[in-house]
This record gives C-alpha cells, structure tokens and sequence, in this order.
C-alpha cells in the first residue's frame, strides 16, 4: 500500500509529549506498506481492533494510547493519513466533521465534470 503521507505522522511524534508514539507509529508504517490490501476485510484480518467509521478507518496505535485516522482506496492501493491523535483526543468527536468521515464520497464522474468545467470556464475579461 502506498501511504499517503508519512510526514503527518512525523509531526504527531514530535509534537511535545508524543514522543512515545514514534516506534508504534513507524511500526503500523512499515507494516501497510508492505501490505496488498484488496478489502475491507483484507485490513481487518491484520488490524482486527481497526474501526471504520463512516468512510475512514480508525487505528489503535500503540496499545490504544492513539488512534490514526484514515482512508483506504482499495482499488488504488492507497491509505491516506488524515488524523493522528491521543485516545482522550478521538473521545472528542469533531474530528469525525473535521476527517470528513460520515461525507460521502466524491465520485470519479463529478471530479472529471468539474475539471472539465473549469478548463472551459472563459477568463473574466477575456475575449471569446
């Protein structure tokens, strides 16, 4: 899996007092990225504790000190990192507004009409 991307969680670790979410961190890492995830399912038979919440997958890290928040593309073979937090933290739930998790997903069909919409939007200004 591609892990999109290892600096948030570089910045979770050194931020005061979270130094000992590093190894555990780096350990969850290294193990998604030599994972061939296909499912669902797939994640769950090696993070069984894994949540999904919405359209985001939760992980205790550490021995449920932290929780990392993020979501899987499956087909694209990739995770991205959205969140890293202590557990007192994700017992605040407006990370889940601020994550996105319960949105629905933006559909390839609507991303395309948008681009194309914007490529064919004239300039203000501009003679057409």
């Amino acid at each position: 899996m591609w892990v999109i991307t290892k600096s948030t969680l570089r910045t979770f670790w050194e931020l005061p007092g979270h130094g000992g979410s590093r190894l555990p961190l780096l350990d969850w890492y290294k193990f998604v990225v030599i994972a061939d995830w296909q499912t669902t399912a797939d994640m769950k038979r090696d993070f069984p504790a894994a949540s999904v919440v919405g359209d985001c997958i939760v992980f205790n890290i550490g021995g449920n000190k932290y929780r990392l928040v993020t979501r899987i593309r499956f087909r694209l073979h990739r995770v991205y990192v959205l969140k890293v937090m202590t557990h007192a933290e994700y017992d605040w739930l407006p990370w889940i507004q601020a994550c996105g998790c319960h949105d629905a997903p933006p559909s390839h069909a609507k991303a395309t009409q948008k681009k194309k919409e914007k490529k064919l939007k004239p300039v203000e200004g501009s003679a057409v």
